[in-house]
């Protein structure tokens, strides 16, 4: 049987879930008569403990709403290098909304006060100025890194001396909470919004919350319309979402099952597997000297789904529908393949 490693996405919804969608009542959400997506937006609301929240249809589109609402065209958005909004969302920020972004060498995830005064660009004549800092957590570029609550709002209040706005991808935000074991309304206390999925570790099918401030997220309601993310009936992909936000305690077995196969990996003679926080894995395969392309060809060969993350980077990422029993496997067989490269 295959095992996929790939993401936390690739989860498959519970039967209780199939039952909520398929009984949820509905009604059109533009119109905000969907009775499962207002439910959902305001219990997100409460564990995160904004005043408002919209459902959007992914992380994305959350993240690339949350951009357009804060910053103006033109303006500099302030993040990390290897953020998921600067690397993984199809240069949104110039595509969508004008915003230039001044990457940063965040070596522990989220710039310090120290580079965010570096970075900070004052409006005159000639620049636009900083419109936006932006930052992750948990980091999926860096090993999904939980950055402690004491890191966020040091950057944070960095930028909000110098009035400059804070939204925080918090696609695995739970992870991180449940790592650090603290309460998401204290996480993101100090930003002035926040993305989370539904659809990683928590398993629903579909969808992330976007939450903020009643004025932020009225300002969102209108640009979801823009970017083709307003929906009608659908408190048939909201249901699940309700139960998802059960599923937040039990993040801390797949950070469990994370630690299991790190551990495993990295005593296998040609592969670096560094302690993970949550539920990222990262292999490095250049003590052996394959590439990662190479290396996740030949663990799909045995049947074990890799994702690549840099030449001799290779990410495995546990989740709900892998248990103890399939990282043991897993071990066994990438050590397996390893052992056919040595030979």
């Amino acid at each position: 049987m295959a095992i996929d490693l790939r993401s936390d996405t690739v989860t498959r919804p519970s039967d209780a879930m199939r039952e909520a969608a398929a009984d949820a009542p509905v009604g059109d959400d533009v119109y905000g008569e969907d009775p499962a997506v207002n439910e959902l937006e305001a219990a997100a609301a409460e564990r995160v403990g904004t005043e408002d929240a919209l459902y959007v249809p992914t992380g994305t589109m959350g993240n690339q709403i949350a951009a357009r609402v804060h910053a103006d065209r033109g303006t500099e958005i302030i993040l990390d290098r290897k953020s998921h909004i600067y690397c993984w969302e199809l240069g949104g920020l110039a595509q969508l909304s004008g915003i230039q972004p001044h990457p940063v060498d965040a070596d522990e995830a989220v710039p310090t006060p120290a580079q965010i005064e570096e970075a900070y660009v004052e409006e005159d004549l000639h620049r636009a100025g900083t419109g936006l800092l932006a930052l992750e957590n948990t980091h999926n570029g860096r090993g999904g890194v939980a950055v402690p609550v004491e890191t966020i709002s040091a950057a944070a209040g960095a930028a909000h001396d110098r009035d400059v706005p804070v939204h925080l991808d918090g696609a695995r935000l739970f992870n991180a909470c449940v790592a650090l074991d603290v309460d998401p309304a204290r996480m993101v206390r100090d930003v002035d919004s926040v993305l989370f999925c539904l659809s990683k570790g928590l398993g629903a099918p579909v969808g992330s919350i976007l939450a903020g401030d009643a004025d932020f997220i009225e300002a969102a309601r209108r640009v979801r319309k823009l970017l083709g993310g307003g929906m009608r009936q659908a408190g048939i992909i909201a249901a699940p979402g309700l139960l998802a936000l059960d599923n937040v305690e039990r993040l801390a077995v797949d950070h469990e099952n994370a630690a299991a196969l790190a551990s495993g990996l990295d005593a296998v003679e040609g592969l670096r597997a560094a302690e993970p926080d949550t539920n990222i894995v990262q292999v490095f395969t250049d003590d052996l000297g394959v590439r990662a392309e190479a290396f996740i060809e030949a663990c799909e060969g045995r049947g074990i789904r890799g994702g690549q993350h840099g030449p001799y980077l290779t990410r495995f990422c546990t989740h709900l529908d892998v248990t103890r029993e399939d990282v043991d496997d897993a071990v066994d067989r990438i050590s397996e393949v390893v052992a056919d490269f040595r030979d």
